[in-house]
């Protein structure tokens, strides 16, 4: 009876072999045996999911054209998508000449902007945000997963975003800009304290405007000031624990056509893909671990002491 089993499962991988050397000859493998081996590859080797998004194309739209269409400012996705396509506001939306608008509108934000949903590179990364200078959009993610996505106006030419590693550190819901105390910044995730760059929310142009800082739509903004993680403090002096990893990357292209106005004419044109995110980390992984077990440490000993 073992012999009846071995025989033909030898004569399957012979039969297998004998045919992938040779391409030619595959359209004349047997029913049974083709039935055979795609039932062993499967099991052996499951096809690897991939970042798949819905492909979108977009298109210009002069705003008279738009504001006259009767679904231009009906319903609140409309209007986030918008946004988060032009990098805008909605009150500097309505003041755009044209309008890049999808060709749909039924699916959620992050299917409309350039980072992958999920980064394998990433799962042991317990938090982490992005911000991509060329594309004007942020990410965060938790263990791969992207969990929010949007868009952000960045530092101006003449005061650019630092690119690099930082973590947060303190945050407040209102408090003026160090910079110009006019400036009242909702919302407030410092990141550098020595520099007083962070993110916040404020208002989006539609290009970098900011003096170095990272603005965000108010729903953003607010998400990220309750998820991300302040740095544990010993006292005014000694920290013990850095907070959520924030990775700045790319080169904004100042005196040349936005980026995203790509899409109309290539909707792939500002994709990231998951290879880039890691590459982009991995000068940085052993630091943002070593951190991320430094903190865990601290708040495990916090939480045993009485």
């Amino acid at each position: 009876m073992k012999s009846k089993l071995f025989i033909p499962l030898t004569l399957t991988i012979l039969i297998t072999t004998a045919y992938s050397c040779n391409n030619s000859d595959q359209n004349n493998i047997p029913a049974a045996v083709d039935s055979t081996v795609k039932g062993i590859v499967e099991k052996v080797a499951p096809p690897k999911k991939e970042n798949l998004k819905p492909v979108i194309t977009y298109s210009w739209v002069k705003k008279k054209d738009w504001l006259s269409a009767k679904d231009s400012f009906e319903g609140a996705n409309h209007l986030d998508l918008l946004n988060a396509i032009n990098r805008v506001d909605t009150r500097h939306l309505k003041r755009l000449d044209s309008i890049l608008v999808p060709s749909d509108y039924s699916q959620e934000v992050k299917m409309y902007l350039p980072f992958p949903e999920e980064v394998d590179a990433l799962k042991d990364i317990h938090k982490i945000i992005f911000f991509s200078y060329p594309t004007q959009v942020f990410a965060a993610y938790e263990n791969g997963k992207l969990v929010l996505t949007g868009p952000t106006n960045m530092g101006r030419k003449s005061k650019k975003t630092p690119r690099g590693l930082f973590f947060t550190n303190w945050k407040a819901k209102k408090t003026r800009s160090t910079v110009d105390d006019e400036w009242i910044l909702k919302w407030n995730f410092n990141v550098h304290n020595k520099w007083g760059v962070g993110f916040h929310e404020y208002a989006l142009p539609g290009y970098p405007a900011s003096h170095s800082c990272m603005r965000l739509l108010e729903a953003d903004a607010k998400f990220l000031y309750s998820w991300a993680d302040q740095w544990i403090l010993k006292n005014d002096y000694e920290r013990l624990a850095y907070g959520t990893p924030v990775l700045v990357f790319g080169t904004y292209p100042f005196g040349e056509p936005r980026p995203w106005f790509q899409l109309s004419e290539n909707p792939k044109a500002l994709d990231i893909p998951a290879d880039s995110i890691a590459s982009y980390v991995k000068p940085h992984l052993q630091t943002i671990i070593e951190r991320q077990q430094q903190r865990q440490q601290v708040a495990a000993s916090q939480s045993a002491t009485p």
